[in-house]
């Protein structure tokens, strides 16, 4: 049997996490020109030799995602919806935000000369390679 200390621990820290990710959802100013829904949550790593950017979107073909580089800032963008097969299913849990997103990642200084874009483990993965 659960601990209840660890239960109600466990539920108010999920409790916080959703009250971020609302008010990271609700509380951005939209973009210019179209209007974001939702930004996805990043990470941002940096070796010798390149910048990774994690972009969490599971459900979300890498090829359906626009990317680029505007004044040192990376910005993704794209939309998630659900697949055709669902609409008519009863849900019952609903999570994964849908709709438009974008997400502007400011990025270390440098200059870079190569860009990889990758899917792995419910991730968009872009490598920047530094330049020399």
């Amino acid at each position: 049997m659960r601990d209840p200390a660890d239960w109600m621990l466990s539920e108010a820290i999920e409790a916080l996490a959703r009250a971020e990710r609302l008010h990271r959802q609700m509380f951005q100013p939209p973009s210019a020109t179209r209007r974001a829904a939702w930004e996805p949550p990043v990470d941002v790593i940096e070796t010798e030799q390149e910048v990774l950017i994690l972009i969490a979107l599971p459900g979300v073909a890498p090829d359906q995602v626009e990317t680029v580089i505007e004044d040192g800032t990376l910005v993704v963008a794209g939309r998630r919806v659900l697949p055709p097969q669902l609409r008519t299913a009863v849900i019952h849990r609903l999570e994964l935000p849908q709709g438009r997103f974008e997400r502007r990642i400011p990025l270390p200084p440098g200059h870079y000369d190569a860009v990889r874009r990758a899917a792995g483990d419910g991730c968009l993965v872009i490598s920047l390679r530094k330049a020399p």
